[in-house]
């Protein structure tokens, strides 16, 4: 775990220049795991770049947990589908294309499920975040990423792999 974070916040110290990683009309397919204290989530998404160093996608993710809630076990599930905009670093800093750094914002509904006789303070709603991510690409169409946000459905961030298509 320490190799990666290594390798995605290197890229901050190089100076070459470089070209976004992700072109406009350019799509991108991502899909991994998420840190969260609400169990495992899993999720699925969908970039694609709209102008010059912007991106916007969509996004599916999923989680599932088990909690005691005075001396009562309650299983609960978390489905959310959020859009995301993300601003790509590389040609201001000229970071390589092989690395992608980026800082954005997303909006979701996230849908609340839990046992009938739930008491606690889970429930649906709409949630905004923002997430600083970066990508290292193994060659020019698979990469993986490592992602930090709050206030979403993630709270913590996200590791999984990129493919560009």
């Amino acid at each position: 775990m320490k190799r990666v974070f290594v390798i995605f916040f290197s890229c901050f110290s190089l100076l070459s220049f470089g070209q976004c990683p992700i072109e406009k009309g350019q799509g991108q397919f991502n899909a991994g795991v998420g840190l969260s204290t609400w169990g495992l989530p899993v999720y699925i998404g969908y970039d694609r770049g709209i102008g010059m160093d912007i991106s916007l996608g969509g996004e599916a993710s999923f989680r599932q947990y088990n909690e005691k809630y005075f001396g009562n076990s309650y299983r609960h599930s978390i489905i959310g589908i959020s859009v995301n905009g993300n601003y790509h670093f590389n040609n201001l800093l000229g970071i390589p294309d092989n690395f992608d750094v980026y800082l954005g914002a997303n909006l979701g509904f996230y849908i609340w499920n839990s046992s009938n006789n739930y008491g606690g303070d889970g429930s649906s709603g709409l949630g905004f975040g923002g997430q600083l991510g970066g990508r290292y690409y193994f060659n020019d169409r698979f990469g993986v990423n490592l992602e930090f946000g709050g206030g979403n459905a993630f709270s913590g961030g996200k590791l999984g792999i990129s493919l560009r298509l």
